[in-house]
């Protein structure tokens, strides 16, 4: 979900990791030439999450990296699937209150842009659960330090790759 922490923890995790990090929405943003959220703004979500998902699928390309994306793009069955199949998938779960307060009083989160963000957050969290629920890793994130979510992470790869040998 958007305020989750996937750039910010990305980047740390990336570099605890010494991989490359990259976000899918600076990667729309540089072949669109313009921000994600405007993308999305000017061609509506259909248009964005199609071109979303052949930018993602492009940047799969290079597996050695911590791709962050944006919280719609998992939500998206064809998108999902291709991360699912081409990638090791981090859900950070957090709670809709940090979510709001990380979120509150920006306007490059379109979906975002109404008189009640408390109830869209809570609506697209409820109708997101279920892909969400199908990363190969959860992790509960939460009003902590960022370097506790990456340590998470970190331990739940490690069983994760383990179970997979």
């Amino acid at each position: 979900m958007m305020g989750s922490g996937k750039s910010t923890v990305g980047r740390r995790l990336a570099k605890r990791l010494d991989l490359k990090f990259v976000d899918s929405d600076d990667a729309i943003a540089e072949a669109c030439g313009f921000p994600a959220g405007e993308v999305f703004a000017r061609y509506g979500e259909q248009d964005f999450r199609d071109g979303e998902r052949r930018i993602i699928a492009r940047l799969l390309d290079d597996p050695s990296q911590v791709l962050a994306t944006g919280g719609g793009a998992f939500a998206n069955a064809d998108t999902r699937a291709i991360l699912n199949e081409r990638a090791i998938t981090v859900w950070l779960d957090a709670p809709i209150e940090l979510l709001l307060e990380r979120t509150s009083g920006r306007d490059t989160r379109p979906l975002l842009n109404n008189d009640d963000p408390r109830g869209t957050l809570e609506r697209l969290m409820e109708q997101r659960r279920p892909a969400y629920a199908e990363a190969d890793i959860r992790v509960q994130s939460g009003a902590v330090p960022h370097r506790d979510v990456v340590e998470w992470i970190i331990t739940a790869l490690e069983d994760f790759l383990a179970r997979e040998q």
